[in-house]
């Protein structure tokens, strides 16, 4: 008979059965497990677990031998782990208890005493926290290299000219590396985000047991210190029940992936024949079944699809939450798969990104063609009038009726005679000319935010020494 039929025929083999009289149901004891899914915060149960314990051996709870022997237990069952040789079995639930079983199977009796002081209740909170912190570290350093990707292009691609859009039409011509510097600010953002939720993640809960704390004689603080938290937790109902953190982080990823999104939705429509701005890479997009002649910019398109898997589980997190009563309850175990699927969903998204950025070539002469045809010099027409004395809104029509002599001509602003110009205000005179041209429109934004080639590369430097910081 295998460890798992043993297990549902006999409940006092459960680590909790003492108090029941018949066996879980074999159904109900797979829809109640979580061990499938948890058995990812294995090394972190056990770094837990080897804290408790040293733990409790400094405050007497444990002798020196028996922490000696829970020590050296914990850590051959992360060799374990490490190998894939452990085995999970469903009938011990989740990892905690799967973990304490080996333990047990290993070093005897003495295994059954690590679990004092504490609670599956806080012992899962704590978990998440410690593998949600490694994974926000993680995540945080793949935020940097693709912010780092982003302001080296920039910084190259600070003359480049493409138009601006709103609207998707074009309004004013930009350079390229301001662009890309638009998409770094959004990221900084999220950067700052993830950084200030990681402080609220690094708090630990271990020693606020079931919900109540405990009689045994803890120092919560030590514990806190072993694991590299900032503090423990203040209110041991609280402690077992809060999982803020863990909708903070998705709050974090649902933006991250917006600005991803947003970002990828401009790479889909600038690389197609349409406009034509952006090449991508080979190794960044395939091809089509059936037209040999396609080119599919399929990794923005699921950075794109992706989003929404993220913020569906934002809303599964806030829903999973608001009518829970304090303290622990059994729905708490529906918080990992989210949380876990959206971490791992971040760091494809930001790795597929962060490999890619570097590799964007820009077509320097359609983007300058496109900002070319599209009027967006009118605005700078305007203010030429404004400096001369005009009233904006009589600029405004000024401009407005040229731009409606260029498009019954085909022609742009920069490409009428002087004459022309001069036939709608008498105001206008040779040196308008230095105005309408595309360089002379980028090179007049010359103030910080602007998108002057002088100030994206002041920007560029001013990223490099925020990101240098974060090392």
């Amino acid at each position: 008979m295998s460890k798992d039929s043993q297990n549902q025929a006999n409940p006092a083999a459960k680590l909790w059965g003492g108090r029941f009289s018949e066996a879980t149901d074999a159904f109900v004891e797979r829809f109640t497990a979580s061990v499938t899914f948890d058995q990812r915060m294995a090394l972190e149960d056990i770094q837990g677990s080897l804290a408790h314990a040293q733990m409790l051996s400094e405050s007497g709870v444990l002798e020196t031998a028996e922490f000696e022997a829970i020590r050296d237990g914990l850590n051959a069952i992360a060799e374990e782990v490490r190998a894939g040789k452990l085995e999970w079995s469903v009938a011990l639930e989740d990892v905690h208890m799967n973990i304490e079983a080996r333990l047990t199977d290993r070093i005897g009796t003495v295994g059954k005493k690590l679990h004092t002081g504490r609670s599956r209740n806080d012992q899962v909170a704590t978990d998440i926290r410690l593998w949600l912190r490694g994974q926000i570290d993680a995540i945080g350093a793949e935020l940097t290299r693709l912010q780092s990707g982003l302001v080296e292009l920039a910084a190259k691609e600070s003359d480049t000219i493409m138009p601006g859009f709103t609207h998707l039409q074009a309004a004013q011509p930009v350079t390229f590396g301001h662009h890309l510097l638009a998409w770094n600010e959004m990221l900084q953002r999220d950067y700052e985000r993830l950084m200030d939720c990681r402080k609220r993640v690094n708090r630990s809960p271990l020693g606020a047991a079931a919900l109540a704390g405990t009689t045994y004689p803890i120092d919560r603080a030590r514990s806190a210190e072993l694991l590299g938290f900032s503090a423990p937790t203040e209110n041991s109902l609280d402690s077992v029940s809060d999982r803020d953190f863990a909708i903070e982080f998705c709050a974090f990823a649902a933006l991250l992936l917006t600005h991803l999104s947003r970002a990828s939705e401009e790479l889909v429509l600038w690389t197609s024949s349409q406009f034509n701005f952006i090449e991508l890479p080979d190794r960044f997009c395939t091809g089509s079944s059936i037209m040999p002649q396609k080119k599919n910019p399929d990794v923005p398109e699921l950075v794109r699809g992706k989003t929404g898997r993220v913020n569906g589980h934002l809303i599964s997190l806030l829903t999973l939450m608001k009518s829970q009563p304090l303290a622990y309850n059994k729905d708490n175990q529906e918080d990992k798969e989210p949380l876990f699927d959206a971490v791992d969903t971040v760091r494809d998204c930001l790795r597929a990104f962060a490999d890619m950025a570097p590799a964007l070539k820009p077509r320097r002469e359609v983007m300058y063609e496109a900002a070319r045809r599209g009027f967006s010099t009118a605005t700078d027409l305007a203010d030429y009038l404004v400096r001369k004395g005009m009233p904006f809104r009589d600029a405004h029509e000024v401009v407005g009726k040229s731009v409606a002599f260029g498009v019954a001509e085909g022609r742009d602003l920069s490409e009428m005679s002087l004459d022309e110009l001069r036939q709608f205000s008498d105001t206008i005179e040779p040196d308008v000319f230095d105005v309408l041209t595309l360089e002379g429109s980028v090179a007049a934004r010359n103030h910080i935010g602007g998108t002057a080639p002088a100030q994206v590369l002041a920007a560029c430097e001013r990223a490099r020494n925020l990101l240098k910081e974060r090392h």
